[in-house]
């Protein structure tokens, strides 16, 4: 029987035939995988070696079993099973649920501005030790929403007549730019525009105030993403904070207004969806103009 090594051949001694491997050239790695049971008794380079070989193991085959619509279930349910998880979801760091508790209330103005709060109280009311609490009162300081007073507590910012004139401002050059950039319109802005519009008549209905003002930031951030300017869309987002908190404002100060920006919502949407670049600009700027005024507290 030929191999790389050499050739086997067989010999008799005492009675036993064993098999025998002449050796011409022996490299090294040439022995099989696996048979390091093999016993070799080397004489010389190229002389006869007597080698013991393992008797080969029977090869059982096995015959697969065909998938059955019983075998298929149990294995989606074992697999099910193992992607269950083990405990429940953990619950967010302590400083990042005082963050998102006090950042909150001071959008919805359940803490209006002038109000102090302590250490103390913000840890009880949301179950966690001081510690988090300060870091978390940390990052509402460098927003711009607190202002932290060492051994008192942190006061809550009024929203001042200069950032009332500034945020105004900026949504004015972003949004009235958006507005003629959305016609023509895509049949998607205009469905997505009216199911925004529909759901701000709805929780005007319910009364949710802080709804609703999410929902009116909402319709106008949709116009500004369709512009296709992902830069001016990041820049209006960085001023999300301060539309919430001055629309819950002058919703609380001005319940009329409620209505009043739904029917320029309509307005607006109608503009664009008839093609009316100028129109849409017009009623943005009489829209947003009109917010500087309420939020100072002046109606007209």
């Amino acid at each position: 029987m030929p191999t790389e090594a050499g050739t086997f051949i067989t010999s008799r001694r005492g009675g036993e035939v064993s098999p025998v491997l002449i050796s011409t050239r022996v490299r090294p790695g040439c022995v099989p995988a696996g048979s390091v049971d093999w016993t070799i008794f080397m004489m010389y380079a190229c002389c006869i070696y007597h080698v013991r070989m393992p008797s080969p193991l029977p090869v059982v085959k096995i015959p697969a079993e065909p998938a059955t619509e019983s075998t298929v279930k149990t294995a989606v349910k074992a697999s099910a099973k193992s992607a269950k998880p083990t405990r429940e979801a953990k619950q967010p760091p302590a400083a990042e649920r005082v963050y998102a508790h006090v950042k909150e209330a001071v959008l919805n103005r359940r803490y209006e501005g002038g109000t102090l709060l302590t250490e103390g109280h913000l840890a009880e009311a949301v179950g966690v030790s001081r510690t988090p609490v300060r870091e978390a009162l940390l990052r509402l300081e460098v927003e711009g929403l607190l202002k932290l007073y060492p051994k008192k507590g942190a006061l809550v910012l009024a929203v001042s007549a200069q950032e009332i004139a500034d945020v105004v401002e900026t949504r004015l050059l972003v949004e009235e730019f958006a507005a003629r950039k959305a016609v023509p319109a895509s049949a998607r802005l205009i469905e997505r525009l009216e199911e925004l519009l529909d759901e701000q008549r709805q929780l005007a209905h319910e009364g949710d105030l802080a709804a609703v003002s999410v929902k009116d930031r909402c319709f106008h951030a949709e116009i500004v993403r369709n512009a296709g300017n992902d830069i001016l869309a990041r820049l209006y987002d960085q001023l999300r904070d301060r539309q919430l908190r001055m629309g819950v404002a002058v919703m609380e100060a001005h319940p009329g207004r409620i209505a009043a920006n739904i029917t320029e919502h309509g307005e607006l949407l109608e503009a664009i969806r008839s093609g009316d670049a100028d129109g849409a600009a017009q009623v943005v700027r009489r829209h947003v103009g009109r917010v500087k005024v309420l939020v100072r507290g002046e109606d007209r």
